[in-house]
């Protein structure tokens, strides 16, 4: 693999509030998405990309066109290997290498641990 994969920070991100206050009770929601729900992303082609994105109390990984499954993730504490092998039927270009959805996510889960640790991002 000798392409070069650069992750993105959407700084224009805001994120939807997904709670629900019923009497004493608390409901989480799914929030209006699109492909423009993201937190960071690492393009893989003109036309894909992985994406990471607020899910409930954590980060969720997976394409950012999902044309079979619209959701179709897994937390970012899974294994690399483990959330492509659940997301990789919502790449949509053959022409993209598997190694490189793989390293497109371990870069995700990275940049998201380190961004967690410090509290520049909290879900």
């Amino acid at each position: 693999m000798s392409e070069q994969l650069t992750l993105q920070i959407n700084d224009r991100f805001i994120k939807a509030d997904t709670t629900l206050d019923i009497g004493n009770h608390r409901l989480m929601i799914t929030p209006p998405l699109d492909s423009d729900y993201w937190i960071m992303r690492v393009p893989l082609s003109d036309k894909q990309a992985v994406v990471a994105f607020p899910k409930f109390t954590t980060v969720g990984i997976g394409f950012q066109y999902e044309d079979d499954d619209w959701n179709v993730n897994l937390p970012y504490q899974c294994e690399a290997r483990e959330i492509y092998n659940h997301i990789r039927r919502n790449k949509g270009d053959d022409s993209i290498p598997d190694e490189s959805c793989v390293k497109a996510i371990e870069m995700l889960k990275v940049t998201i641990s380190q961004m967690m640790t410090t509290g520049e991002l909290q879900v």
